[in-house]
């Protein structure tokens, strides 16, 4: 290998080196927070709660942490009354959604959480929607299966917990509308594992009161009061759904508040948003029921007088009549009527007598016309009169030609040249033969033949 040096060559310069670039503090952190924005974006957390600070603007503020490290945390207020009645305290484990960013002011990273559960509230909805589709498709929650409450219930099965605070307040709005409703509780827990098959049972047991022994009941009332999805979860088992689809008694459910709903809603003949609205349902109010037995009351008593004034006056208008005043006119006056209508169904018979003796004539007759030696002298009767018919519209027609044939004739001999000459007209011809019609035409001294009806005369013309 050679090299070749080139003393005369200059030396290349060096390359200046590059001015670096100096970000201020602000462009550094949004730098940041956008690419946090872009490569994170909306995550779930799982972690739980510490340093929970609850502003009076709504906003909270808290740590999500784990074993190792932690993350910055705020919810406004927007997003927290959507919670669903989900309070956070520190210390609870929970899950977080939200958008990952920076708060610039602190240079720190942090989550703007938009919802949180509760550990394991997501499996128990994903739960709650797969049993939901399931029971629907059976047909479990058709309206058409739904059965109407009755009106006016005499007694009423509770099925909920004996000392919660739903069973207050429907019994206290249940007896203040309607104290005359018996109300008979089957105790049953209604929270925690097991709760829903006393529940199920209870149902059960309203629904079959002779092998329980239990009083029959109207209507159904399944109810407790509000909560987390954790909470309401044994209403949420389908062992529950089927106990009310399967009962024979129509079943109200009033479970949690107005923004809770439950499996045992849907399958439900109907739903209250709250227990206490059960209690308005079942049971009228007191004022109001007594103002419509009142309304009743009074169209019975106008009823009854319209009818009690109407009979007296059919008593009246009896009392008053030739029937009862004259029977002997009245039987007379019977008797007369029989007697016209008897003659009048004489004559109506003897009508009908006639009209049968006339059909009976016309059918003989027809029958006459229709035998058939009437038909054979009916035909020959017909072939003679077309036969007269023919002959003499052939003798019209022959008669009619010769007048026609005669009237040409007359007209042929009349424009004949014979019958020309006979009225006295001649033809005149010159020399070569040719008929002259002018004057005017003839020369003097021309030779002229004239023809008359009897022969020819020649002539010398003049000149005139």
């Amino acid at each position: 290998m050679q090299f070749e040096l080139d003393l005369h060559r200059a030396p290349t310069p060096a390359p200046e080196p590059e001015q670096p670039k100096v970000h201020t503090v602000t462009e550094l952190t949004r730098l940041i927070r956008s690419l946090i924005e872009g490569r994170v974006g909306e995550v779930w957390v799982e972690g739980e709660i510490s340093n929970l600070r609850k502003q009076a603007s709504g906003h909270q503020y808290f740590t999500l942490k784990d074993q190792t490290s932690q993350v910055s945390c705020v919810l406004f207020a927007g997003n927290a009354s959507s919670l669903r009645g989900l309070r956070l305290t520190d210390g609870q484990h929970v899950q977080a959604f939200g958008q990952m960013t920076v708060y610039e002011a602190r240079g720190q990273y942090q989550m703007i959480v938009r919802t949180v559960q509760a550990v394991g509230e997501g499996a128990l909805q994903a739960k709650f929607e797969a049993l939901k589709r399931q029971l629907a498709a059976e047909g479990l929650f058709d309206t058409d299966r739904k059965r109407p409450l009755p009106r006016f219930p005499k007694r009423v099965g509770v099925v909920t917990s004996p000392t919660g605070a739903a069973l207050r307040d429907f019994l206290k709005v249940l007896h203040r509308r309607h104290p005359g409703i018996e109300v008979l509780i089957n105790p049953v827990r209604v929270q925690g594992a097991g709760a829903s098959r006393e529940i199920a049972r209870a149902v059960e047991e309203f629904g079959d009161p002779e092998r329980t022994g239990l009083p029959p009941v109207d209507v159904i009332v399944v109810t407790r009061g509000g909560g987390s999805i954790e909470d309401l979860w044994e209403f949420n088992e389908e062992i529950v759904a089927r106990a009310i689809a399967r009962s024979p008694v129509p079943v109200l459910s009033a479970i949690g508040h107005e923004i809770d709903f439950t499996i045992a809603d849907f399958v439900a003949d109907l739903r209250a948003p709250t227990p206490s609205a059960a209690a308005e349902i079942l049971a009228a109010d007191r004022l109001e029921m007594l103002a419509w037995v009142g309304q009743q009351e009074r169209r019975l008593n106008h009823c009854a007088q319209n009818r009690l004034d109407l009979l007296t006056a059919k008593v009246s208008a009896l009392a008053n009549s030739s029937g009862l005043r004259e029977p002997l006119r009245r039987v007379q006056e019977l008797q007369q009527t029989l007697d016209r209508r008897s003659e009048s169904l004489e004559r109506i018979s003897q009508r009908a007598v006639d009209r049968a003796q006339n059909s009976l004539h016309q059918l003989a007759f027809k029958m006459e016309r229709l035998s058939p030696e009437a038909a054979v002298d009916q035909a020959r009767l017909q072939i003679r009169l077309w036969v007269q018919k023919l002959e003499d519209g052939l003798s019209r027609e022959l008669t009619r030609q010769k007048s026609r044939l005669e009237r040409a004739s007359g007209v042929l001999a009349a424009l004949s040249p014979e019958g020309t000459f006979a009225r006295g007209y001649t033809i005149t011809f010159d020399a070569e033969g040719r008929a002259l019609t002018k004057a005017a035409h003839v020369p003097p001294g021309a030779t002229l033949r004239t023809r008359f009806i009897d022969g020819e005369v020649e002539s010398i013309s003049t000149q005139r």
